[in-house]
């Protein structure tokens, strides 16, 4: 044992007699831990999804609610001993050191992230993940079947879609609450890029997988930074009112309505006299129910253990009954149409007959049957086109915007290259279950964590619902009426229009509206076009603010002139053109001129090129060109250069008392170089 004076952070673990094996950290005479903050599970549950949901409600007893800053007691860093109300540690932020048996393999245990939450795995956690999974199972089944047919493929593939993502991800995932499977966005990216042909579909995720595989292998994640906020705002919103306007024709019930947006209003309104009553009155009663639902769960008080167990038992009712409203309605609605079967009468239109069991696992078709032959894979690629960039990037995109929600609320971190891995394994291993391309949900995964999930095995319990589904379940689907699958569609996708971002653009920087617009409206004509146009059109304003940076000018006997950001070849012409106008063109010339670099921290060798053409032009008319307040980076670039009669000084006050002048005419002498760069092109300097 150390002395009782030794202070450095050793600790022993010892085993509490009759305690269940539950381990004890002892802490060394004079250390002190820092307090953390209690979370329910390992994502920090303490968000706003703590308290919620079942685990609010389940039997056990009260959790223990965070204590205030201040060292903890050591009798405070227990390990959870299994009950459903211990705080349980966070979970293992990527990379982060974790103990347990996976330690000795750190490069394991950064590719296989369950290696960080599986050796603390307790009974707690099982409870609450299972409830958690058979949820989003229950919302899942409903909105697979309906995605499917935004898709457009028949009803099967969208489950075909929603178990291997589930599977994948509990091994590979770095956030508790995400959920991989079919989404309204994706499922519209299929219908322009498969062509309702499911061999394309399949061939689609097994490509976009094998590119998502790539990028992550390549830490390629931060082109995802390029894609900025305004154009994934358009697309969504578009996004939405074509999936919804898109279901417009199930709720009607009429038949034969193009995809192809424009033609879609025009032949809707065309053929409005043409609506069944049957289904016009079930789908709008379904998106009613739904909308009331949602409603009631948004406005659900939360209930305490201290409450009766009538009151706990009620929440827990009617909390079940919003969370799978989706399941409910369509449940609701298979009973009407199957009354109306009985009856020998129906007026709905029905889902019809689904292949009952698994899919078979077989590679993805590399060739498909044609009337006039077979088209090769690389026709298949060649037909995919641009969609082979967009649904993989959209992708990624989707699942790493849904996972950064999620994991800000609930206090982690996610790592988007390991987040590219997963949805690349998903997608190719969901290939071989004849799946189309997956990406992570934001309404399943919002439900996922509001039943309060403990860590990524909740997606077993998911997954395995889906597959009992395909197993069990599917000959009950033929009842399920079209327009309670347009209701769940409608309900769905109708959140993701943003009516705001349109005033909160206009009111913090009108220019993002262009890119905005532009996504926006050019997605109704065709995905692939908007968002190509729209990262175009953002990408040209991120140049054009890189190649004309804002540059404050200040007359005087002295001319000061201070860019406003770094200065890179595009910028060089707008600076000289600054310096120029001020310094030549004024009737009385100043003494000197003053470059102030506060602000720049990278130049590149155009601007050092510009630089000494500058300099020499300045010159020419009696006039100096001084440095000052140049970063680090930026002063060893020029001096690498050794420009002719270049000078700098430490602050600008100090050139400014020298005025630019010469070291022999009194004050504070600056740097000065007079030889002629060897990095400059020849001729360049007279």
């Amino acid at each position: 044992m150390a002395p009782a004076g030794h202070r450095h952070r050793q600790r022993r673990r010892w085993l509490r007699p009759g305690g269940g094996g539950t381990r004890r950290l002892r802490l060394c005479p004079g250390h002190v831990r820092r307090p953390r903050r209690l979370r329910s599970g390992p994502g920090g549950a303490t968000g706003p999804a703590a308290g919620t949901g079942l685990a609010a409600v389940l039997p056990g007893p009260a959790p223990a609610s965070p204590r205030p800053p201040g060292p903890l007691r050591p009798r405070e860093l227990r390990a959870p001993s299994g009950s459903a109300g211990a705080a349980a540690p966070a979970m293992p932020v990527p990379g982060g050191g974790q103990r347990g048996g996976s330690r000795r393999w750190p490069g394991v245990r950064a590719w296989l992230p369950v290696l960080r939450w599986l050796p603390r795995y307790s009974a707690a956690w099982l409870q609450l993940d299972a409830v958690a999974g058979l949820s989003v199972g229950l919302a899942a089944v409903p909105q697979a079947l309906a995605y499917a047919e935004v898709a457009g493929l028949p009803p099967q593939y969208g489950l075909y879609a929603s178990f291997m993502g589930c599977f994948v991800y509990c091994f590979l995932g770095t956030a508790k609450d995400v959920t991989l499977g079919p989404t309204a966005i994706m499922s519209l990216l299929v219908s322009s890029y498969a062509f309702h042909e499911p061999a394309y579909a399949i061939l689609l995720a097994f490509l976009s997988g094998c590119i998502q595989l790539a990028m992550g292998f390549l830490r390629l994640g931060f082109l995802l930074d390029f894609v900025s906020c305004p154009v994934i705002k358009g697309f969504t919103s578009a996004a939405s009112v074509t999936i919804s306007f898109n279901q417009i024709k199930n709720i009607l019930g009429l038949q034969g309505i193009p995809r192809q947006f424009f033609l879609q209003v025009y032949e809707i309104l065309r053929r409005i006299g043409e609506t069944r009553a049957g289904d016009a009155v079930l789908g709008l009663a379904c998106l009613a129910a739904l909308a009331g639902l949602q409603v009631m769960k948004s406005h659900l008080p939360r209930v305490a253990h201290v409450e009766p167990l009538a009151a706990r038992v009620s929440y827990l009712i009617v909390w079940t009954s919003t969370t799978a409203r989706n399941a409910l309605v369509v449940l609701f609605a298979g009973l009407v149409a199957y009354s109306f079967q009985v009856m020998g009468f129906q007026p709905l239109t029905l889902t019809g007959s689904i292949p009952q069991g698994l899919p078979a696992f077989r590679l993805p078709p590399f060739s498909v049957a044609a009337p006039n032959g077979t088209v090769p894979f690389w026709s298949m690629v060649e037909d995919m086109g641009v969609g082979l960039a967009v649904v993989p990037l959209m992708g990624l995109l989707e699942t790493v915007a849904v996972a950064k929600a999620f994991a800000s609320q609930n206090g982690y971190r996610i790592d988007p290259n390991q987040e590219l891995l997963a949805m690349g394994f998903a997608n190719v291993l969901g290939s071989f279950v004849s799946a189309y391309p997956i990406t992570g949900s934001f309404g399943r995964t919002a439900v996922n964590a509001q039943s309060g999930v403990c860590t990524p095995a909740g997606g077993l319990i998911t997954g395995a619902v889906v597959l009992l589904s395909l197993a069990y379940l599917t000959s009950l689907f033929y009842y399920i009426p079209k327009a309670a699958l347009a209701a769940v569609i409608i309900s769905a996708v109708v959140p993701m229009f943003d009516v705001g971002i349109f005033r909160t653009l206009w009111r913090v920087k009108r220019l993002d509206l262009v890119p905005l617009c532009v996504t926006f409206l050019l997605c109704f004509w065709e995905v692939q076009y908007g968002i190509v146009a729209g990262v175009l059109v953002s990408g040209v304003l991120l140049l054009y603010s890189i190649a004309r940076p804002p540059v404050k000018v200040l007359k005087g006997d002295v001319l000061l002139v201070q860019p406003g950001s770094s200065l890179h070849f595009p910028a060089m012409e707008c600076l000289r053109d600054a310096v120029c106008s001020h310094a030549l063109a004024a009737a009385s010339l100043p003494r000197s001129v003053i470059l102030d670099c506060c602000h720049v921290s990278s130049i590149d060798y155009t601007v050092v090129v510009g630089l000494a053409e500058l300099l020499q032009e300045l010159r020419k008319h009696g006039l100096s060109l001084a440095f000052c307040s140049l970063q680090d980076p930026v002063l060893q670039v020029l001096l690498s250069a050794d420009l002719e009669g270049f000078q700098h000084f430490l602050s600008r006050e100090e050139a400014e008392r020298c005025r630019g002048a010469e070291p022999g005419d009194g004050g504070a002498a600056p740097y000065t170089s007079t030889s002629e760069s060897s990095l400059l092109p020849t001729g360049l300097i007279q």
